[in-house]
């Protein structure tokens, strides 16, 4: 799994950039919010990635900060969210203001969103309203973060494969106590699979 690209931005267009790694050209779709920050064609870029692999496609999504990434997967999460209407609404509103609308339950700036319309808003709100509970208005949109470096990819890794994300947080924390913060992503996906199996 790619967890992010470090490389020369070689293209950039309205909903997507190429970002040159060794010679490999990767193409990743992106918010205009990240796009808009990674600078000049051939400069040198780092961006935070998440891949959805489906039977007629594979996609690179590309993020400006974790954070950003951390509200793609909850995004993805919801039923009706692809990974464009993700990105869509990641373009229109930052971390904070989907934060505050999470909390407020404040469907129509959600539903401000390209693609979004008042019932997917609906469900989006009160889906992640669960979700991201602990979420204050002060706290700038963060998302709780994982200890380890690769516990948010072992969680992505198990929620790919149909885990609900509270089962996959869980597996994937129980796996790293036992592992230590220091595991590769390997023995936390397989060691998390073991629990999450249980």
């Amino acid at each position: 799994m790619i967890a992010r690209l470090t490389g020369l931005l070689a293209e950039s267009a309205a909903d997507h950039a190429v970002i040159d790694v060794g010679g490999v050209g990767y193409l990743v779709q992106a918010s205009a919010r990240t796009l808009s920050v990674l600078g000049p064609i051939g400069g040198q870029v780092m961006v935070f990635t998440e891949m959805q692999v489906r039977e007629d496609a594979m996609t690179l999504f590309a993020f400006g900060s974790a954070g950003e990434r951390d509200w793609f997967r909850l995004l993805t999460g919801v039923q009706g969210v692809g990974g464009k209407v993700a990105l869509a609404i990641l373009s229109t509103l930052d971390a904070e203001d989907l934060s505050r609308a999470v909390a407020t339950e404040d469907k129509a700036m959600v539903a401000r969103a390209n693609g979004v319309g008042p019932k997917l808003a609906q469900r989006i709100v009160m889906e992640l309203k669960d979700k991201v509970g602990g979420v204050t208005l002060g706290s700038a949109g963060a998302l709780p973060k994982a200890t380890g470096g690769f516990a948010a990819d072992a969680v992505s890794a198990l929620a790919n494969l149909g885990f609900r994300p509270a089962e996959a947080g869980a597996a994937v924390a129980a796996a790293e106590a036992e592992l230590g913060t220091d595991a590769t992503l390997d023995a936390l996906v397989r060691l998390a699979l073991k629990k999450a199996a249980k």
